[in-house]
């Protein structure tokens, strides 16, 4: 196929990178530039996350998350295997550990099923213990199509293949301000202007920003929640083989702590979910009063702490004490102690939150006749990036 437009992309996160390269596999011949206000592409969410392959086994069927997880990690997998990038599909267990759990765990059979995930099935104690011999629990789902893989390689790859599809990739170039000038996008950068007929906005934590110097009004606000890990110290690694989930608490609008077998080796525990002062807040300590008072400022944000002000305190708590979170742990893993545990890294999710105080749930996309916005592109965006690159070309309103 072939058009005669130019494309100018923002945001060099995997998003970014799987659109660009989706958007030269479609038009092989369309100038296509992509932005990134770092030094190196994938810098942020792409990078900062617990490198885990999902499946698609939490999402509603029928949801665009459901849909493109289940998509995307098959497309994941092969991208890998073709370019020679470090992964492994170990599979992964859900583990219910209290009977009110059951028939959640039963229902998060019947969505992956649904989905269309191959290999499922329920296990009790002796065959969860066979597959995590140290893992607290009543029952588990077994999901061998998770994995975990390395997405600084991926996005690495990306770039190169952009690159040599003839597309452009320019970092250190952050977006000051976008204008509509004699029917194009002017993009004014930290280091020059960029004209495109047509805009995608694959900003991340500051897509809403974005789409705000576009034109668009920010009905749907980002709000950055930081996720804290802890790692296993040696010599309680043997504690965790694979990856070991929790059943997710519908009153708890996060998925929870958990473990993560990490492909450069080692073990992670966590997230957490705090509320960052900063959309790149990485640090506890970390403050940017831009950030905090947009936050603030925003009527949705304390609605949702009105909603749920027993999480959001038991997640501070969790911030600060390392004894808390091991507590929490050891509802998986009962042998784990806090002495186990040593200070990890952090990431920070871009979660999209409506007025209402609800969280956007599904990926959120506004199509415009000159450019599409990426509002809301939460976990398993990394994953499901390749998938999520072709929706968003499908989508493209000519």
């Amino acid at each position: 196929m072939d058009t005669q437009k130019t494309f100018l992309i923002v945001g060099g996160g995997l998003v970014g990178l799987a659109t660009a390269y989706r958007l030269l596999e479609r038009f092989p011949r369309a100038p296509v530039t992509l932005l990134e206000k770092e030094v190196v592409v994938g810098a942020h969410q792409s990078t900062h996350n617990s490198g885990v392959l999902h499946a698609g086994l939490y999402y509603a069927p029928g949801s665009a998350k459901a849909k493109l997880a289940v998509t995307g990690i098959r497309q994941m997998t092969n991208f890998c295997r073709a370019e020679g990038i470090a992964h492994e599909i170990c599979g992964k267990l859900v583990v219910a550990v209290t009977p009110e759990e059951l028939p959640r765990l039963d229902e998060l059979l019947r969505r992956g099923i649904a989905n269309g995930l191959q290999g499922l099935r329920k296990v009790d104690v002796t065959e969860m213990r066979k597959i995590e011999p140290h893992v607290n629990g009543l029952a588990a789902v077994h999901v061998p199509e998770e994995g975990i893989v390395d997405y600084r390689q991926v996005c690495d790859r990306l770039a190169v293949h952009i690159q040599e599809r003839g597309g452009r990739i320019v970092t250190s170039a952050k977006v000051a301000r976008l204008e509509r000038k004699a029917g194009a996008w002017v993009a004014t950068t930290s280091i020059a202007e960029f004209n495109a007929d047509f805009l995608i906005n694959c900003a991340g934590l500051h897509c809403d920003l974005v789409a705000e110097q576009a034109g668009e009004q920010r009905d749907i606000r980002i709000i950055p929640f930081r996720g804290e890990y802890y790692y296993l110290k040696p010599a309680a690694r043997h504690l965790v083989k694979n990856l070991v989930y929790p059943v997710p608490n519908p009153q708890f609008p996060f998925l929870g702590v958990h473990f993560t077998r990490m492909i450069q080796g080692g073990v992670e525990a966590g997230p957490n979910a705090v509320l960052a002062f900063a959309r790149e807040g990485y640090q506890l300590t970390k403050f940017d009063t831009r950030d905090t008072l947009d936050m603030l400022l925003f009527p949705g944000l304390w609605r949702f702490l009105r909603k749920y002000p027993a999480m959001a305190c038991t997640e501070l708590i969790q911030s600060f004490s390392k004894a808390h979170f091991c507590r929490t742990l050891q509802r998986l893993v009962p042998d784990i102690r806090t002495a186990d545990l040593a200070p990890g890294g952090a990431g920070v999710r871009a979660q999209a939150m409506k007025p209402t105080g609800d969280l956007v749930d599904d990926f959120h996309l506004v199509i415009r006749q000159d450019a599409l916005h990426v509002l809301n592109a939460p976990s398993p965006a990394a994953t499901a990036s390749l998938a999520i690159g072709e929706h968003i070309v499908n989508r493209l309103p000519f």
